[in-house]
């Protein structure tokens, strides 16, 4: 499946849902001139409550799919899950860069103060082993605590559907983090999941509520962006890029509810795979 390397040839953000936007978002800043392919796949969402099994063999057979119609010159797994579970099954079934989502633990590490740290992802994310490896590689001297919430995935969504909030969502989900021994000394966490950096704020917010201490909260988009850029190398952007285009799998009664915000993002144009 070889990219054609033209000025045409788009990049492939590639989630189970909204939240690969976030990484969307940074790469677009850098890059404005960038071809886009947001590919989002609602027929297996949400990624965060499957076995292991179910992405490692789902993952790599869409993108394969999605490669072979949209001859991308990168794919981007905007997602924690499917990165840490089918990263290296991804990249050994195409030839062409595949950039993964990776919890920033090391950033993380680098910046604590008082060597607590806190890793909010998806159920599936915080349980896989390369989020011990990253652990043990960056934050050796660090107390690493982890809490997965599926709820605040489905805030994420909403929040972009333009659909009532519930605070309660982000103040649950901090307090997986808090209650948890040393909890009350944490200074950073992780937003290990992609969709979770579009409802930072709301993380703010319930964070004053609860009174913690100052929290700074870390992900990895803009990294993202310098990747796709290294990658990219010498490979030219079209003067004009056309329009961004959003690929949705199964059905979605609601896809009218996200048009607006699709749009913010420069994907103006919604197809069905």
């Amino acid at each position: 499946m070889q990219s054609d390397n033209h000025a045409e040839a788009p990049v492939l953000f590639f989630d189970s849902g909204v939240g690969g936007l976030s990484i969307l978002a940074p790469a677009r800043e850098l890059l404005p001139r960038m071809p886009v392919i947001y590919a989002a796949d609602r027929a297996g969402y949400p990624y965060g409550t499957k076995s292991e099994a179910e992405i490692a063999a789902r993952v790599p057979a869409l993108l394969g799919r999605l490669v072979e119609r949209y001859r991308p010159r990168i794919a981007v797994i905007a997602c924690n899950t499917a990165s840490t579970i089918a990263l290296a099954a991804v990249r050994a079934a195409l030839d062409i860069p595949v950039v993964g989502t990776v919890p920033a633990i090391k950033p993380a590490a680098l910046s604590s103060k008082t060597r607590v740290i806190g890793v909010l992802g998806t159920e599936a994310t915080v349980r896989q082993p390369y989020v011990d490896r990253l652990a043990a590689e960056h934050g050796a001297d660090c107390t690493i605590l982890r809490h997965g919430s599926a709820a605040l995935v489905a805030l994420a969504e909403a929040k972009l559907r333009g659909q009532p909030l519930d605070p309660e969502v982000a103040r649950t989900a901090l307090l997986g983090l808090i209650e948890q021994p040393d909890g009350e000394r944490m200074d950073s966490v992780v937003l290990a999941c992609t969709h979770f950096p579009l409802v930072q704020q709301e993380l703010e917010q319930a964070a004053r509520t609860l009174g913690t201490r100052p929290l700074a909260f870390l992900h990895g988009g803009e990294g993202i962006a310098r990747r796709i850029a290294y990658l990219n190398g010498d490979l030219p952007w079209p003067e004009t890029p056309a329009p961004g285009i959003a690929v949705f799998t199964g059905s979605d009664p609601d896809i009218a509810e996200l048009r607006s915000a699709l749009k913010s993002y420069g994907l103006t144009q919604i197809n069905a795979l």
